[in-house]
């Protein structure tokens, strides 16, 4: 059976608090990511949390991207679905650059696949870690 789709969970650390808890800088880094999946958006809610965090979802016309931030632990959780031409991949480092993160941990699913285990279980699933080049060398941004 062809695939519905792909789904990809990323986990981005170390990121800047600052960018993190502003609402406006987060919606934008996130479009920008859609963009470069080469998906449609067709609506979008973000919200800011007090004392702070934001949650934000984009719907696209081939499923969503979703994120949920803890500025004070510089951490970000991304959900990023997609079914037809568009690739969830080519997003992945304009979230990581646009929010000054170290690194990411990456869970990719292909979904609809009949027979194939769909569990989160890692023996199941490709896992991908990545971090900037400039920490690998032991240098600052």
């Amino acid at each position: 059976m062809k695939t519905y789709g792909r789904h990809i969970l990323v986990e981005f650390f170390g990121c800047d608090e600052a960018i993190l808890d502003n609402v406006s800088r987060v919606e934008e880094v996130m479009r920008a990511a859609v963009k470069a999946s080469g998906a449609t958006e067709v609506g979008c809610v973000f919200h800011k949390f007090q004392p702070q965090g934001t949650s934000g979802v984009i719907v696209l016309s081939e499923s969503h991207i979703s994120i949920h931030t803890w500025p004070g632990d510089g951490y970000a959780s991304v959900d990023f679905y997609t079914c037809g031409d568009c690739d969830p991949h080519a997003g992945v480092d304009i979230l990581l650059d646009g929010f000054s993160g170290a690194s990411y941990e990456l869970l990719f699913v292909e979904r609809g696949q009949e027979g194939k285990k769909t569990s989160m279980s890692v023996a199941d699933h490709r896992i991908e870690q990545a971090f900037r080049p400039s920490l690998m060398a032991g240098g600052a941004e």
